[in-house]
């Protein structure tokens, strides 16, 4: 019941987002309607935190990094595809995103920082590239990719 509960609640999210551009205003959009304080965004984390202890969410590993993808594109999402992970004090692998990447930063322990995003949305526009870095403690972090797009490139 519970990943029904997330797909649900992501994809809602999703139909909103859908055609929109990534930028500051999707960000700032996200975190007005769905604040890290917000009942959705707390929700997100409980069903997250449900998934991992469940087995459905976060099947992977490697390096220190909890990973899955929990919806394929054309799914409930729509265009998105969404990936979790589970991230503590730790820089994740180099990659690119051809298409952009919007997440959310939901804190586990600590006072986490992704990148440098406070708990909360934020939004990568497409060509943006980085190595995923968590500091200050533990979080999950969910992201939506259009069209599923994502290049790691083992730099």
């Amino acid at each position: 019941m519970s990943a029904e509960e997330f797909s649900m609640l992501l994809s809602g999210i999703a139909a909103q987002l859908e055609g929109v551009p990534l930028d500051r205003r999707m960000a700032a959009f996200l975190n007005e309607e769905y604040p890290a304080d917000g009942a959705d965004f707390q929700r997100l984390g409980e069903l997250c935190a449900e998934g991992e202890r469940e087995g459905w969410l976060m099947s992977r590993e490697a390096g220190g990094v909890k990973f899955g993808r929990a919806i394929k594109t054309g799914g409930a999402t729509g265009q998105f595809s969404v990936d979790v992970v589970r991230m503590k004090d730790i820089k994740g692998p180099h990659h690119v995103h051809p298409t952009g990447e919007i997440g959310a930063v939901i804190p586990i322990e600590g006072a986490p920082k992704f990148d440098e995003f406070a708990p909360g949305w934020y939004v990568y526009p497409p060509g943006s590239d980085h190595h995923p870095t968590v500091s200050g403690g533990d979080a999950y972090v969910i992201y939506l990719l259009p069209e599923g797009a994502i290049e790691f490139t083992g730099k």
